[in-house]
């Protein structure tokens, strides 16, 4: 079996990531300092808010010693990520009524960090800090802020709608299998996988239709657009997941369209043979159509 040796930058990303989850422990240590039993409840004090904030500025101090340069900028970023994970697990646990937008803190911040960790992993030639995926776009950005807001308002106005821990569940167990599909597709696809659209053959491109490839055409966008759906579901957010499967619906039909045409060009009918077999795996988006 290969052994994986990642690049400076994916080894202090997981240094990084891992100093801000450390703020998991946050709570115990206060516990120990006060002499109370140890619970994820104390992360709702004052005190344990007050330690979060000193932690992560006492962090961010020790990156700023240990990096400098574009290597700062992965860590800050990483770090952040961790931090999220980390805080999105206390809420998790806690008893609040916020629980559900912890699991969502924890399968976001997770989504980004991993895309660029396997990223390094996979294609570390391609490996920029565009590969977390933190600047997709503006409208990306804007539908992020939206379910947060959307999150809030409604749990102030029908917090009961919040609640609702079946469907939760449902939404989580979509972000999970997304996340899998998406990553496993990654990893199969090696370094023939590349977050920008290819309009230029590379010499090292091939043909990939193995593994989860011999399900769906695009797995990767399979993955991704349920997982962004389900993470809508996992914060009940009605308005949210119409509009989020609107909108993801519409990018990866024009995103698998784009791509398929450089696909052709770059194997002719080798790629026609594997479309004409094995459907995108995107609900009514057949790809590009080629005219006979």
């Amino acid at each position: 079996m290969a052994v994986v040796r990642l690049v400076l930058e994916g080894r202090v990303s997981v240094i990084s990531f891992v100093l801000g989850l450390l703020v998991v422990f946050i709570p115990l240590l206060i516990s120990l300092v006060s002499h109370i039993n140890w619970s994820f409840d104390g992360f709702a004090g004052i005190r344990a808010k007050v330690a979060v904030a000193v932690y992560l500025a006492v962090v961010n101090v020790l990156l700023l010693f240990l990096y400098t340069g574009a290597v700062y900028k992965v860590a800050l970023r990483a770090c952040f990520l961790g931090f999220t994970f980390g805080c999105g697990l206390l809420i998790s646990f806690s008893q609040t009524p916020w629980t559900h937008f912890g699991w969502y803190m924890c399968s976001l911040s997770f989504f980004h960090y991993s895309e660029y960790l396997v990223t390094a992993i996979i294609n570390p030639h391609s490996l920029t800090l565009d590969s977390f995926l933190l600047n997709h776009s503006v409208e990306y950005t804007v539908a992020a802020v939206s379910s947060w807001m959307e999150f809030t308002l409604e749990m102030f106005l029908f917090p009961e709608m919040k609640q609702c821990s079946c469907l939760s569940l449902v939404g989580l167990i979509m972000v999970l299998c997304g996340e899998c599909l998406r990553k496993s597709a990654m990893l199969t696809a090696g370094s023939n996988f590349n977050h920008i659209v290819q309009n230029e053959k590379a010499q090292s491109h091939v043909l990939v239709t193995a593994g989860v490839y011999s399900c769906f055409r695009h797995p990767s966008y399979v993955g991704w657009f349920y997982w962004s759906i389900g993470t809508q579901v996992v914060l009940c957010n009605p308005v949210c997941l119409l509009a989020y499967t609107v909108a993801s619906w519409r990018f990866f039909r024009e995103r698998v369209e784009e791509e398929e045409i450089s696909l052709i060009l770059f194997f002719g009918e080798d790629y026609l043979d594997y479309k004409r077999r094995v459907p995108t795996g995107l609900p009514f988006i057949p790809g590009f159509r080629v005219e006979s």
